[in-house]
């Protein structure tokens, strides 16, 4: 395999000499303490993605979204002037949760035309306003008014839904930054036929994040993903990426990626070449506007070779474009210091005839199986760092985006603890 070309300055990681080359501390994701001023420091603060406007096709859709690191529940609903809307999951009296069904924890959705609380009737309309008070009379001076459900700072950018508990936060648009300015015309709304996965994985939630930021482990743990020459040329040449950038807090890394179709058919498996599809999506590229071009964000380094580009979108949002003309999304919402939810969703254009729909349900299999290579791998780190017996790790320059993240996250906790002392 080609190694790609370094950047003048010798190394991507020197491009960005804030970050430094020494060995990077992982107590981040062992200490249960910082976890605790994580949770405040960066999850409290911060946009977080929950879903994608098709969630709510209609007035009344709604869903909710459980946030274990934040330590509350969410209802996201359209409302009648077909405004996305947040509000916390709780009756204004009693404190009861307000949308569920069988079990309290789990979270659910569906439509209505309001909510009603389960332990007393109370109801609130869809823009979070009191609307009626099982006897009513009972109560003493009740202003209604006073008692709409809490709101929670709610936007959306290209059709992805944010929330953020900080009524100061800056706009979403502003905090996206110039990473996400570039990506703004891609065809999102035209892939709504999705595939989705959830796990609940043994580690913290930053090391699934480091596993999905750099290819240097792939030749070597998935070398079951191709036929064996294929995987022996792999593991013999290593991987490069084609261009790496980092817009603090957020970060990408441009991949050729792989080729769809490939080069030498003989190079996949035989249901792969049946089918025209396999880990990189369907071969046979959607036509639909929007890909031709792609948005000038996509594949940088305009490079022939091009094939996936990942954006982590700080704290817990990974956003993958494919060069066969489909996108993936990965969130990792962490529930423990040792602990998290894994979600990860595959966006395609809807499949025209039963060809179509076993491609992507091919590409849907073949990815879980390689996301189960990486969660596994994690777990038995998890264990071991957890040990304190090594804190420190070298880092190569195709790791640049770990570095990133845990600096990052050490950075903001840091802050946070400074402002808290004083």
């Amino acid at each position: 395999m080609a190694h790609f070309t370094k950047p003048a300055a010798g190394s991507w990681t020197q491009n960005y000499p804030e970050l430094g080359t020494e060995p990077v501390d992982y107590t981040d994701s062992i200490d249960p303490a910082f976890y605790e001023d994580e949770r405040q420091a960066i999850f409290r603060r911060t946009w977080l993605n929950v879903g994608r406007v098709n969630r709510l096709p209609k007035v009344g859709s709604y869903f909710t979204k459980e946030l274990a690191c934040v330590g509350t529940s969410l209802i996201i609903v359209k409302d009648r002037e077909k405004q996305i809307r947040a509000f916390h999951n709780i009756c204004r009296h009693r404190g009861n949760k307000l949308v569920w069904d069988d079990y309290p924890g789990e979270e659910t959705s569906g439509t209505c035309r309001q909510f009603t609380c389960k332990y007393h009737a109370w109801r609130y309309g869809l823009d979070g306003e009191l609307t009626f008070v099982q006897q009513e009379g009972e109560f003493f001076d009740l202003d209604k008014s006073r008692f709409g459900l809490k709101a929670v700072r709610c936007e959306v950018w290209e059709g992805f839904i944010f929330v953020n508990l900080d009524p100061e936060a800056r706009p979403l648009v502003e905090y996206l930054g110039p990473l996400a300015k570039g990506l703004e015309g891609y065809p999102f709304d035209q892939m709504s036929e999705v595939f989705s996965y959830r796990a609940e994985v043994g580690s913290n939630w930053k090391l699934f994040i480091d596993a999905f930021a750099e290819f240097y482990h792939a030749p070597i743990l998935h070398q079951k993903q191709a036929v064996k020459d294929e995987a022996d040329k792999l593991a013999g040449f290593g991987y490069e990426a084609l261009h790496y950038e980092i817009a603090a807090p957020h970060s990408m890394i441009s991949s050729w990626g792989g080729m769809a179709p490939p080069k030498d058919p003989s190079m996949v498996k035989p249901i792969e070449r049946e089918l025209r599809s396999g880990l990189f999506g369907p071969w046979d590229r959607p036509d639909i506007d929007g890909l031709e071009p792609l948005p000038v964000g996509i594949n940088p380094a305009r490079h022939k070779a091009w094939g996936v580009d990942e954006f982590e979108f700080f704290p817990n949002m990974s956003l993958l474009f494919w060069a066969p003309g489909w996108f993936l999304t990965y969130h990792y919402w962490p529930t423990a210091v040792d602990k998290h939810i894994f979600e990860a969703s595959l966006y395609f254009v809807p499949a025209k005839n039963a060809r179509d729909r076993l491609a992507q349900e091919l590409a849907g299999v073949t990815f879980k199986e390689y996301a189960l290579q990486d969660a596994n791998t994690l777990e038995a780190t998890q264990t071991m760092i957890a040990t304190r017996e090594v804190t420190d790790f070298p880092l190569n320059d195709q790791e640049i985006l770990l570095r990133h993240l845990h600096k990052t996250a050490q950075r903001i906790v840091e802050e946070y603890r400074n402002g808290r002392a004083h």
